[in-house]
């Protein structure tokens, strides 16, 4: 389905992965957000608590905004070829599109 909201953001992140600018899983997003690559961090719709609440201390020290998508690992893994529950976007074009794109679920 062309107007599925998942399917956008999967088309939105395939382009950002093609153009390097992707962290998947959690200790590739906790080095970008060390190094102050990462603009956005998404976190997959399954990941766990104690995910969250890692990757949360690390992007709010760091002033990066984290949100959950509707997408689960299996869905992300399917759409960019590898499973993970934690992805850091590392271009500000890139991230306020796909920001854009699942704005209605941000995490509180």
């Amino acid at each position: 389905m062309k107007n599925d909201p998942k399917e956008k953001l999967f088309g939105s992140l395939t382009m950002c992965r093609r153009a390097g600018r992707l962290a998947l899983g959690f200790d590739s997003t906790k080095e970008s957000i060390a190094e102050g690559k990462a603009s956005l961090i998404l976190l997959a719709s399954d990941a766990s608590e104690k995910t969250e609440k890692e990757t949360r201390f690390f992007a709010d020290k760091a002033g990066v905004p984290v949100m959950r998508t509707e997408a689960d690992m299996n869905e992300i893994g399917w759409s960019l070829g590898k499973k993970c529950g934690v992805i850091a976007v590392c271009d500000e074009g890139f991230a306020r599109a796909i920001a854009d794109k699942i704005v209605s679920h941000p995490l509180p």
